[in-house]
């Protein structure tokens, strides 16, 4: 069942991204008067398809082929190598028989629609599921260091008031990309301003423990999700969805906190402090010689509860929705960098299907669903704008350069440039594909 709903989430995912992409290269032709033969979702390759029709000029249908889609359009060297069209005299209803301003905003009409659907995404994600955020103005006692702030060398309390000497409004965006992938930090200590620097693959330290053992508004808090019976726990008293702040009047400020302190006690009592409701409490309890207490917990950052959230209005969402998704973008160049400086494998940082299948994962959760897809949007954007022949990136260096010298490239050129691109793409699907498969094989 797990993979049945791994795999719908990825389908009906892509088959959003995919209708919107070419649905901006369609709507583009058609405003200047293109033909478009097909609109397709998924490929019909080798012709076959799963279900289609007829209306006008225009072939819609569902290929069987869920790696993408595609539009056809009248007079262009596309994926289909049509040559026989080609070889006739221009039409003008065609594709080149349009002045190249207008065959580039076809072109990038595709990966503009995905920019704007990732930005109504991250807006709607905002404003629907979370709601409200934390103001970094209310953020009053300063931040909790945890244990990979400390590393970088932040401390309880300090006021974090620039990235990268930009002031920020929400607090959540200390936890973004635009910190992960390196930024300094202007921090206020003890009427002091200083700068921490972040380093540029401290993203690989938040990927493996968390961002919650980075920074927060509040304490670490452990949330207890199970007692066993007949466990010094259920002795001492502690209860499902109490709260853990501290063992023997120490925070718990990273991950492995907990087990930690249990570790340094085993065989003694420890002093609980803990959170149930509204009220602070404590409990006594042994510790096993193995070092455990009987609870089964899940680690997260807490907010001060005297801090006032602030909500999310339409303007505010559609604002800060942008602002994410054109940090997803960056935070995309950042790390193709990363891999071509050898900082990143290539294996750790590619995904295929199944990858982005196991991102979705097997529960259905709309919230989680959305945020991957708008996520998905603008990486489908940044990977179609790659000066790559076959994908719109490489139409439009052509382009470009066409508009720029006022000479065409030849039909020839154009078609074996499209065959390098292709080969290139079929080797990037084969490699991504490939890395997935091995993966799950030696997990």
């Amino acid at each position: 069942m797990t993979g049945l709903v791994m795999a719908a989430q990825l389908i009906l995912g892509l088959s959003i991204l995919v209708t919107l992409h070419e649905l901006g290269h369609y709507l583009a032709a058609r405003a200047f008067g293109i033909r478009v033969e097909k609109f397709f979702i998924f490929f019909d390759a080798w012709g076959a398809k799963l279900f289609s029709f007829k209306k006008g000029d225009t072939e819609y249908g569902i290929g069987w082929l869920p790696l993408g889609g595609y539009v056809k359009i009248s007079g262009m060297i596309d994926e289909s190598m049509d040559k026989d069209q080609m070889a006739g005299p221009p039409q003008p209803w065609e594709f080149r028989s349009k002045p190249a301003w207008q065959r580039l905003i076809v072109m990038v009409a595709g990966v503009t629609m995905n920019v704007i659907l990732g930005i109504i995404i991250f807006s709607f994600t905002l404003l629907h599921y979370k709601g409200e955020y934390l103001p970094n103005s209310e953020v009053k006692n300063g931040i909790y260091a945890y244990t990979l702030g400390e590393e970088i060398g932040l401390e309880n309390g300090d006021k974090i008031i620039a990235i990268d000497g930009k002031p920020f409004e929400r607090f959540d965006d200390l936890l973004s990309s635009k910190v992960m992938f390196g930024a300094t930090l202007t921090v206020v200590r003890n009427d002091q301003t200083m700068e921490v620097v972040v380093p540029d693959d401290f993203y690989r330290k938040i990927a493996a423990s968390g961002r919650w053992n980075f920074l927060g508004a509040g304490e670490l808090i452990y949330e207890i999700k199970d007692v066993t019976d007949g466990k010094p726990a259920q002795a001492a008293g502690l209860k499902k969805d109490d709260k853990i702040v501290s063992i023997n009047g120490n925070l718990l400020t990273s991950g492995n906190g907990m087990v930690k302190e249990l570790s340094d006690n085993k065989g003694k009592q420890v002093t609980i402090g803990f959170r149930r409701g509204e009220k602070n409490l404590t409990a006594t309890t042994d510790v096993t010689e193995e070092g455990t207490i009987g609870i089964a917990f899940e680690t997260s950052a807490a907010i001060d509860p005297s801090y006032r959230m602030k909500k999310y209005t339409a303007a505010s969402a559609l604002k800060f929705g942008t602002s994410d998704a054109m940090e997803a973008l960056i935070s995309n160049i950042k790390g193709l960098k990363q891999i071509f400086v050898g900082k990143e494998k290539a294996t750790d940082a590619v995904q295929g299907p199944i990858g982005i299948a196991q991102i979705y994962g097997g529960t259905w959760d709309w919230a989680w669903f959305w945020r991957i897809t708008g996520l998905l949007s603008m990486v489908l954007a940044f990977m179609n704008i790659l000066p790559i022949p076959a994908l719109d990136g490489g139409h439009v260096i052509f382009l470009t350069v066409e508009a720029i010298t006022r000479r065409k490239f030849s039909d020839k050129f154009m078609e074996r440039s499209q065959v390098v691109g292709m080969v290139l793409l079929l080797a990037l699907m084969a490699f991504a594909i490939g890395n997935d498969v091995w993966k799950h094989v030696i997990n």
